[in-house]
């Protein structure tokens, strides 16, 4: 009996022995390799956030030409559609009733001033006789008077003469700014006058014209804040660039003047008016255009691709590459979206690195194998 139970505890030694040899050789579970994600090192860049709006070109000037006295459209001194200069006559009516009355006038003031020259010298035979009292007080105070309404007389002739001169001069309608002339709107022949409903033609000055754009007032503040950086910054450059139907650009470029001060109260949007140098006169006025508007300007700003954020219980976080290739998250407060980019308000630095590409394999603490990430589309950013 001593014998089996003997026997017994040999076997059970031998199984725990030969148990514990067998755990001896089996091997750990490897590490899980690296995962391969895309990552971008952040770094700081000027962003301009902007806004395509419709438009409406505006000539810079407009003039309308009208006559300033009543006569017969004679002769059109100007080919239509062409360059005019500030005091090109345009119009010539009939000159030969203001010639006459021009010439009247100046014989009214010949007669005038003769008549002062004879007053003149009829006070001055008279003076010395009344010092003589050769003569009565009232006949010398007669002869002052005669010369002084005589010296009147004058005065008015002059006038009229001038007011005749100034007529004749009115004959000719001469252009009161530079640009470019529209058709005429009178033919010879025309009885012209300046009480006329109708101008005679009309001059636009295009070489600069205004586009004229309305945007919604909610977003108005941000335009004062980049006029305001315009402003105080001589080296802010944030132009406004106007677009083709299709899309294109045109080779010319903007400023903002102002904008308006009033609402619409229909629509709720607020006048903003573009400055654009027209020298080729590609813009025409009542052509309808888009204008390209910087509505902020950010000068170090950091931006990561769309894809890149993920959100917890809608709050944005992004995966961030620390040591040793460890990757963590991080919670982010985004700005704009521009192109399918975030700006990022806070919560990252320059130099980081993000992930891009692969964030749905990670998890907080995991290994990874990063590679720059190329974008697909490079007209994202």
């Amino acid at each position: 009996m001593r014998t089996g139970r003997l026997f017994r505890d040999s076997a059970l030694l031998a199984t725990v022995v030969i148990a514990l040899t067998g755990c001896d050789d089996v091997a750990p579970e490897p590490p899980p390799p690296p995962v391969t994600v895309a990552a971008m090192t952040l770094v700081p860049s000027r962003v301009d956030l902007i806004e395509d709006l419709p438009g409406r070109v505006a000539a810079l000037r407009v003039a309308e030409i009208r006559a300033q006295v009543s006569g017969i459209v004679r002769q059109r001194l100007f080919e239509q559609g062409a360059e005019i200069r500030a005091g090109d006559p345009l119009f010539q009516l009939n000159s030969a009733p203001f010639k006459a009355d021009t010439e009247m006038a100046a014989a009214g003031l010949q007669h005038a001033e003769a008549a002062l020259v004879r007053a003149q010298v009829q006070t001055r035979r008279l003076e010395p006789l009344v010092q003589a009292e050769a003569i009565s007080r009232q006949t010398y105070d007669d002869a002052v008077s005669q010369r002084d309404q005589a010296l009147a007389d004058v005065a008015q002739a002059r006038a009229t003469l001038a007011r005749r001169q100034l007529e004749l001069k009115f004959a000719t309608v001469d252009a009161p700014i530079s640009g470019r002339i529209d058709q005429a709107l009178v033919t010879e022949g025309a009885l012209v006058s300046p009480t006329d409903a109708n101008p005679m033609a009309r001059i636009q000055q295009v070489d600069q014209v205004y586009v004229d754009v309305r945007q919604p007032a909610t977003s108005l503040d941000a335009v004062r804040q980049v006029l305001a950086s315009q402003a105080a910054d001589s080296n802010s450059d944030l132009p406004v660039t106007v677009l083709r139907s299709d899309g294109t650009p045109y080779e010319i470029e903007g400023r903002i003047l102002f904008s308006g001060i009033s609402v619409d109260a229909g629509t709720g949007d607020v006048l903003l008016r573009i400055l654009v140098d027209n020298a080729r006169y590609d813009l025409l006025p009542g052509m309808f255009v888009r204008a390209r508007v910087p509505r902020a300007s950010y000068a170090d700003s950091l931006m990561v691709p769309q894809q890149a954020v993920t959100r917890v219980g809608g709050k944005p976080q992004v995966w961030v590459i620390g040591e040793g290739d460890a990757v963590h998250t991080q919670p982010v407060e985004l700005g704009e979206l521009i192109e399918r980019h975030y700006r990022i308000r806070a919560g990252l630095e320059a130099g980081q690195r993000v992930v891009v590409e692969g964030v749905e394999r990670l998890s907080e603490g995991a290994i990874v194998a990063p590679r720059d990430w190329q974008p697909t589309d490079m007209t994202a950013r």
